[in-house]
């Protein structure tokens, strides 16, 4: 008798065009995946740095790869994301919520008021966003459930950075979220993790530079075990990890991607 060919699992990656999130679709993909790409693909008027494009999402489509214009602020287009998983792949095993912006250059009692609205409704509001849209549908797998869901978070999470702190408080949050939410899937076979990221080639790190009025991010990398800059791909096969059925024992847990940063 033939059996039928068992079914990819399936993601959704917010902020996947570039970067960590972009890798991370590649990885996921290399691992057997099918994914949901997702991104905002416009510039803000609140982040003095230019954001991915379109054209650069797209390079990531394919025959296991679906892509979606989506604002992580925007719980409706989040829905149609996650519902798009489900039409054209059959379910949602992973959310991982990469998208994120950074802002900074002045002491916490000068951080605009915009900047931090701004900070908190995308780190910390596109996590919560992703979660009501995405946890539903991880749950609706039929139980023995291996569903995960990821939210980048930071380095700067677990260390007080100068000139940062609207962003290292965002990214704390976040940390809160991942571990609030983890507490309230107990027992169901989903999971939730942080995966913090030290200092990583991406165009976030080129903007981290500019805050600080560096010509390049060599300085941020200096107390990085590492000694280097991190390749978004070594961070996406963390992620990716973490999307697998192998990290089962972390629920609410942090993963350092960091380059030994927070030793």
């Amino acid at each position: 008798m033939m059996t039928s060919a068992p079914t990819s699992p399936v993601a959704v990656v917010t902020g996947a065009a570039r970067g960590i999130g972009a890798a991370t679709v590649r990885s996921l993909v290399a691992a057997g995946w099918s994914v949901v790409a997702v991104d905002s693909c416009a510039d803000d008027p609140a982040v003095p740095y230019p954001l991915a494009t379109r054209a650069e999402l797209e390079t990531l489509a394919g025959p296991r790869v679906r892509t979606a214009v989506a604002d992580v602020r925007d719980a409706a287009a989040l829905a149609a994301a996650v519902d798009l998983a489900r039409t054209e792949f059959g379910g949602l095993d992973a959310a991982v919520g990469c998208a994120a912006v950074i802002l900074g250059g002045e002491p916490v009692w000068e951080i605009p008021a915009a900047s931090w609205r701004t900070l908190f409704d995308v780190d910390v509001g596109g996590i919560l966003a992703l979660a009501r849209a995405a946890v539903p549908a991880l749950l609706a797998r039929p139980a023995p459930r291996r569903g995960r869901f990821v939210a980048v978070a930071s380095a700067a999470a677990h260390h007080g950075l100068y000139h940062l702190g609207g962003y290292t408080a965002a990214k704390h949050a976040v940390l809160g979220l991942v571990r609030g939410l983890a507490a309230d899937l107990r027992g169901t076979g989903v999971t939730a993790v942080a995966v913090s990221p030290g200092a990583t080639d991406t165009a976030m790190l080129a903007a981290t530079a500019r805050i600080y009025g560096l010509p390049d991010a060599a300085e941020l990398v200096a107390h990085q075990l590492s000694g280097r800059a991190l390749d978004p791909d070594e961070v996406a096969a963390v992620i990716a990890w973490a999307c697998s059925p192998d990290s089962a024992a972390v629920s609410g847990s942090v993963l350092h991607a960091d380059g030994g940063f927070t030793g």
